[in-house]
């Protein structure tokens, strides 16, 4: 697809930002909103997490994710939907007692973890392939649980945008691919400035695009003040991007971002002034074979 460059925005996440932003949007009417705002602003894919519309934190609750997937849909907005498969790989255990499954934990299976896919059938789904320490607990994906994910996403006919933090998880996503859990050809997404996972450089997203079996599809991005950065890294780079609140809460330093839409003007300004064009949704779905 050449010089066009596909934006992804990652609507809310799962992190607590609410109540540092109040532009991140917890309820399924909020978050649809969201989705479409960015949409209209340049955004071919909208990234989903739901939330609990009471505490605001992160939520598996299929009515949620039915509810934003409906008002996307019902909108008539062409976007391309991608709904996480994260939650439920949380793992926390006792400092005095490892075998203590510790209060915070979220470990669910696989079919847990897929229903909404199964059920809502997008076009994306995220696939963490990923076991790694976050700052307080450590994010749990397993290889049977990862083949298991895989070929239900695959039955549901949702492409896998398979979420890397570095280049070990470059390998074993190859090795899924080998298999015959993933078609090829493969979309990665290159998650970078997470803790503990490969840092927000130019060097560091080299290095993991250099690692991509040959003829894979990608993404970047980076967190927290490297969002925009990595967006022109992976525009020369020849990758895709992602922006949204779900990794950056902010539109410029000590400037909190009013709303998903802001960001992803800000990375489509980026992408034309390095003389690329913002990919349309039709646009993307052609590029990923979806």
């Amino acid at each position: 697809m050449t010089n066009k460059t596909i934006i992804t925005c990652a609507v809310t996440g799962s992190a607590p930002t609410p109540g540092k932003n109040p532009a991140v949007p917890v309820t399924p009417e909020e978050i649809a909103n969201s989705a479409l705002a960015a949409a209209a602003a340049g955004a071919a894919i909208v990234h989903i997490h739901v939330r609990n519309p009471q505490t605001t934190l992160r939520s598996m609750d299929l009515a949620h994710y039915s509810e934003v997937v409906e008002r996307i849909r019902s909108s008539g907005s062409d976007v391309i939907i991608n709904l996480t498969t994260g939650p439920g790989a949380t793992f926390k255990t006792g400092n005095m007692d490892p075998e203590i499954v510790a209060e915070g934990s979220l470990l669910k299976s696989a079919a847990e973890r897929l229903r909404h896919i199964e059920v809502l059938q997008p076009e994306i789904c995220s696939l963490d392939v990923a076991t790694m320490n976050f700052r307080e607990s450590v994010f749990l994906n397993t290889t049977d649980i990862l083949r298991d994910m895989s070929d239900r996403a695959k039955a549901a006919g949702a492409k896998p945008e398979i979420e890397v933090f570095d280049t070990g998880q470059i390998e074993l996503a190859k090795q899924l691919i080998a298999e015959g859990h993933i078609d090829n050809p493969p979309y990665f997404q290159l998650c970078l400035g997470i803790s503990y996972g490969a840092r927000a450089t130019p060097e560091a997203m080299m290095h993991m695009r250099n690692c991509l079996p040959e003829g894979a599809l990608w993404s970047a991005f980076g967190i927290a003040r490297m969002q925009f950065p990595m967006v022109a890294q992976a525009v020369l780079l020849g990758g895709n991007v992602r922006v949204g609140l779900e990794d950056n809460i902010y539109l410029d330093a000590g400037v909190l971002a009013p709303s998903n839409a802001a960001l992803v003007e800000r990375a489509a300004a980026i992408i034309e002034n390095l003389g690329n064009k913002v990919a349309t949704a039709d646009q993307a779905r052609a590029h990923l074979g979806i």
